[in-house]
């Protein structure tokens, strides 16, 4: 992401619908249609915007513990008709139960907890996490 890591910032990205913006550059020139949008962490920070703004351009969204989801509120939340799998591990203390209150309000969401895993709950457990995240696969339209 830019400005992240060794990733050279853009000027765009400072702002949430910049982000929402640069999200959508990347995926139109990559010729996707109707994507999953899956989110870990400092990701949210893109993906809420564009998922708030064009969810109804998402076969499905997975937020895993993502930054960000205290910006937008409840109402904000129920007016997304996206299908979601609300994925993390029950030993991330710190993002995972704040994302958790806020992302419920999405009306389309279902709730994965891996236990056992940390924030990164794709590393510690990756076999359900990828259970968990097939089985959401399977059952979008």
């Amino acid at each position: 992401m830019p400005g992240y890591g060794d990733s050279p910032p853009a000027e765009m990205t400072g702002t949430a619908h910049g982000r929402r913006t640069f999200l959508d550059h990347v995926l139109q020139e990559l010729g996707m249609q109707r994507p999953v949008l899956v989110s870990p962490s400092m990701s949210g920070r893109f993906a809420l915007p564009f998922l708030l703004a064009h969810g109804d351009r998402l076969a499905g969204f997975v937020p895993i513990a993502p930054v960000g989801t205290k910006d937008y509120t409840a109402e904000q939340y129920r007016g997304v008709q996206t299908p979601t799998l609300i994925l993390y591990g029950d030993r991330d203390t710190g993002l995972a139960p704040q994302a958790l209150k806020n992302l419920q309000h999405l009306p389309e969401h279902r709730v994965a907890v891996l236990p056992g895993a940390g924030h990164a709950c794709y590393l510690d457990k990756p076999e359900d996490f990828h259970q968990a995240l097939l089985g959401f696969l399977s059952q979008l339209k």
